[in-house]
């Protein structure tokens, strides 16, 4: 979940906070866009000089709600070829309990580099940072990891990629790496999950780690469809959930998870067309 920091969120990590006890969740990582260097696609991300703000105002919610329920600080990072050092250094600026790496086909600079030629290329090419991404070991799990099914999802067709997708799939299962499922893939041009089933079920397959999220830019989004979300990872052919802290790895039986949830938000809002950033 995000900040207001990011430009694009509404809501002070308090209120995420407050959503997250009535949803049921025992706890919330805030993973909010990271800084980038050379001006790479402002006014959807804090700036470098708001870190320090961005850890300070997590860490309040955490204090405010100790006992009650456990706020961890976590980091949504920029995955672009080139900037793995910069990267490196910043995850390394605060004590970070989890870090999502993305790859935005949105972004200005991701297009003008990588967007050119037929559109299947432009879709396998991210993929193909996906797993270049996990190889990096910067990332403790991959955000949204089909994103780019809403690039012109009018001609979306997961069959024809899906032998490249499993290639990808198969560098990310070899580095450990976990990935997220999605909700709020419901939300964008293509109306499901981020993966949708049949790269779950690929995951599954290869026994690869998931993390749910809701990705939420407003409270009243924190915890939403996740037991949409845990039937369709038990559908994939999974058991466990997990969730991190300290960069660390834990298991959670997805029947237990669904035992602590109570009702949670259904669909919120039409899906809109974006470039901003999940």
């Amino acid at each position: 979940m995000h900040t207001p920091l990011c430009g694009h969120a509404i809501g002070q990590p308090e209120a995420y906070a407050r959503q997250a006890l009535r949803v049921g969740l025992g706890g919330v990582v805030f993973t909010c866009h990271a800084p980038m260097p050379d001006g790479f696609w402002p006014g959807v991300r804090m700036r470098e000089d708001e870190l320090d703000t961005y850890v300070a105002i997590v860490a309040r919610a955490a204090d405010r709600f100790r006992g009650r329920l456990d706020v961890r600080l976590g980091l949504e990072s920029e995955y672009f070829p080139g900037f793995e050092r910069y990267l490196a250094r910043l995850h390394r600026r605060a004590r970070f309990e989890y870090i999502l790496g993305s790859v935005h086909w949105q972004s200005p600079e991701y297009r003008a580099r990588f967007g050119a030629g037929p559109l299947e290329s432009f879709r396998r090419r991210y993929f193909t940072h996906l797993a270049d991404a996990a190889e990096t070991g910067l990332y403790d799990c991959l955000s949204h990891p089909d994103l780019i099914k809403n690039h012109r999802p009018a001609s979306w067709r997961f069959s024809r990629l899906a032998d490249h997708v499993g290639r990808c799939l198969d560098r990310i299962a070899a580095t450990g790496v976990a990935m997220e499922l999605n909700t709020s893939g419901l939300r964008k041009p293509c109306a499901e999950m981020n993966p949708g089933h049949e790269m779950l079920a690929l995951m599954a397959a290869r026994g690869i780690p998931v993390v749910v999220g809701s990705d939420a830019h407003r409270p009243e989004r924190v915890g939403a469809h996740f037991v949409e979300a845990l039937e369709a990872l038990e559908r994939a052919g999974y058991a466990e959930v997990h969730v991190f802290a300290r960069r660390r790895r834990r298991a959670l039986r997805i029947a237990d998870v669904r035992a602590c949830l109570r009702a949670v938000p259904g669909a919120v809002g039409p899906a809109r067309r974006s470039r901003r950033p999940a």
